[in-house]
């Protein structure tokens, strides 16, 4: 299916591209080898193949979620910009309290 000239300046214009004269002739010969392949592919037989997302295998790469011993209140604390009664201080957000 190969494009008009025109074709390629109107899609370069949805596009809002500036295109010189090569520029149009090189993406009309591209764009149209494209829309061929595209064509090809329409022809293939795809009957009894599943859609697919990934032709790979999946599996994931996160690593597993094992409990672990988490940090003393001491520990927590130690950066801490401001710390009272134990705990985090952090400036009042609705007023002075």
């Amino acid at each position: 299916m190969p494009l008009s000239r025109a074709d390629v300046i109107h899609i370069a214009e949805l596009a809002r591209l500036e295109l010189t004269d090569e520029e149009v002739a090189r993406y009309q010969e591209q764009l149209s080898a494209v829309l061929e392949y595209f064509a090809k592919l329409q022809g293939v037989n795809t009957e009894g193949i599943p859609p697919t997302a990934s032709v790979l295998p999946p599996r994931t790469v996160l690593r597993e979620d094992e409990p672990r011993p988490g940090l003393s209140r001491e520990e927590l604390l130690a950066n801490a910009p401001d710390v009272a009664d134990n705990q985090f201080r952090v400036p009042p957000v609705f007023g002075e309290s």
